[in-house]
């Protein structure tokens, strides 16, 4: 059995803010690698690993993991509104097994994505709906965070788990990071009207969301000028993480503390937990190669903006 994996970095400001022309076409290309590598591979079954951004998960409920036996898109920064075409009974199966493997899993049968999931879907797949996903959100932006060995030990077994559906060619996407520091709330700075967002801000209206939207589009921008006051992207922490993943051995990602990861790299390259996730899930099934990698600091999307693809060795 083999297994195809893509991690990429996301971000909400990719129709928003843009970079030079030539950094714009380097992105352009990553992406189109990624695509031809997933339209050779064929996938019949999609496992996304992804963050949420207070637009599905909220503090009156926050779980480390959750899997989704249903899901639907919340529309945000024009990504799709509406449902996912998730095998349910796949997913209840998974869920099993993760349990069995003595991890403790939430599971939602109406979860909730936002960008975080649905772009890397749009990206490579041009909509939400074309290909079976399972979507399994991974606490990026919440404390507390559980330990780094935690996530590995989570792709480990879901990983196992698709090692026995031989009738399918599974695709295992992570989507998040890699260094960045988007004006996310932090609840013990936050002010009132913020931990109202952080506790429960399901379904904003137009006006809300889009007052939200800009604000971060803004702060892209400002970025981007060397105006906005939030911490700087680190290639060295972000290649130095990718070339780790690229190894198979995945183990040092075990000594990675969250108040290490957001003093070297921001308070949202805890997303990187989604890459850890999807890696261990590929590793879980045997030695694996990566075919492609592409990397680039881009401040106007407020990230260190990473492509990889690999595949487990026939």
């Amino acid at each position: 059995m083999t297994l195809a994996l893509v991690t990429m970095s996301h971000s909400p400001l990719l129709e928003f803010n843009d970079p030079a022309p030539e950094v714009k076409a380097k992105v352009e290309g990553a992406f189109a690698a990624a695509r031809s590598f997933v339209a050779e591979y064929a996938p019949t079954l999609v496992v996304s690993f992804a963050p949420d951004h207070y637009n599905g998960f909220f503090y009156d409920l926050m779980p480390p993991f959750c899997i989704g036996y249903q899901a639907e898109g919340v529309g945000d920064y024009n990504t799709a509104e509406g449902p996912l075409s998730v095998p349910t009974e796949r997913a209840e199966e998974l869920a099993e097994w993760v349990a069995d493997r003595d991890l403790d899993i939430a599971i939602s049968r109406k979860m909730e994505i936002d960008h975080g999931a649905i772009q890397p879907l749009e990206i490579l797949f041009g909509g939400i709906d074309t290909v079976p996903t399972i979507p399994i959100f991974v606490n990026g932006v919440a404390k507390p965070f559980v330990k780094m060995s935690r996530v590995r030990r989570l792709g480990e077994a879901v990983g196992s788990f698709l090692a026995t559906l031989e009738d399918e060619r599974v695709l295992v996407i992570g989507s998040g990071g890699l260094s960045h520091d988007p004006p996310v709330p932090q609840w013990a700075t936050a002010d009132d009207n913020a931990r109202t967002l952080l506790l429960n801000g399901r379904h904003p209206t137009e006006e809300a969301r889009n007052a939200r939207q800009q604000r971060v589009i803004e702060t892209g921008k400002a970025f981007a000028a060397g105006t906005a006051a939030i911490q700087d992207l680190n290639p060295e922490w972000d290649q130095a993480l990718m070339a780790t993943l690229a190894a198979g051995d995945l183990s040092p990602i075990d000594a990675m503390t969250p108040e290490q990861m957001a003093k070297d790299a921001g308070n949202s390259a805890h997303e990187v937990r989604t890459w850890v996730a999807a890696f261990s899930a590929l590793g879980a099934v045997g030695p694996y190669d990566v075919d492609y990698s592409f990397y680039r600091p881009i401040k106007e999307y407020i990230a260190g903006f990473g492509v990889m693809t690999a595949r487990t060795r026939a």
